[in-house]
């Protein structure tokens, strides 16, 4: 078992790698110390097993640093955003001529996101391009709907969510409008595009990647 683990160097070994030769009780001790400190999980006898049966390549393993896990800082939630009032618009800012500048900018957005609104441009193309786009800015208007007393609201789309435009109008009141049993028309140089509200239940974020189909009537 002994020359299975380990040999001592001959005369001609320790003068060709200039080795001083210990006794056979050093060496021996050597090994064994070598070998508890390499295989430190491992009985005596399991080192004697293992390495009759394969050769073992000992090295020094360094221990793996575990990878500490980031903690994603958390936003606010939906309840607490309403709580804190963030959305909300203050009544010395509800001012239609306050938003004229945006309703500017947002026109100069669309003429740049349809490459220039021309005469000869195709109506389906823009309608296509305006589902798709912001409409933060845009002046819409309220053509239909199953509540009489929203048909004819007009103003400037401040704020949109699911389910609801916030319009100020040119008599400087914001208005409430339910997107569901309402269709609405959005004016820019001339063409106007209807948005049917029950099909647009959606967040801006989530038009920008929706595919809307073509189709020939809605009902309210």
């Amino acid at each position: 078992m002994k020359s299975v683990i380990y040999h001592a160097f001959s005369q001609k070994e320790a003068k060709e790698f200039d080795v001083q030769l210990p006794g056979a009780q050093q060496a021996e001790a050597f090994v064994r110390a070598f070998l508890k400190r390499s295989l430190p999980h491992m009985s005596q006898q399991a080192r004697e097993d293992h390495l009759q049966r394969k050769a073992v390549v000992l090295e020094y393993s360094a221990r793996r640093k575990r990878k500490e896990k980031k903690k994603k800082s958390k936003g606010l939630s939906a309840r607490q955003r309403r709580e804190l009032r963030l959305f909300d618009i203050k009544p010395e800012q509800q001012s239609y001529n306050l938003f004229l500048p945006l309703h500017e900018l947002w026109k100069q957005y669309i003429r740049d996101l349809c490459g220039g609104l021309k005469p000869d441009t195709q109506p389906q193309m823009i309608q296509a391009k305006l589902l798709k786009a912001d409409l933060h800015g845009a002046l819409v208007s309220v053509t239909k709907s199953k509540c009489p007393s929203y048909v004819g609201v007009t103003g400037i789309l401040l704020q949109e969510t699911k389910h609801v435009f916030k319009i100020i109008t040119k008599e400087d009141r914001l208005k409430v409008i339910p997107k569901l049993n309402c269709v609405f028309t959005v004016e820019i140089d001339g063409f106007i595009s209807y948005i049917y509200g029950s099909k647009f239940q959606l967040r801006s974020s989530e038009r920008s990647a929706k595919k809307f189909k073509a189709k020939g009537t809605f009902d309210l």
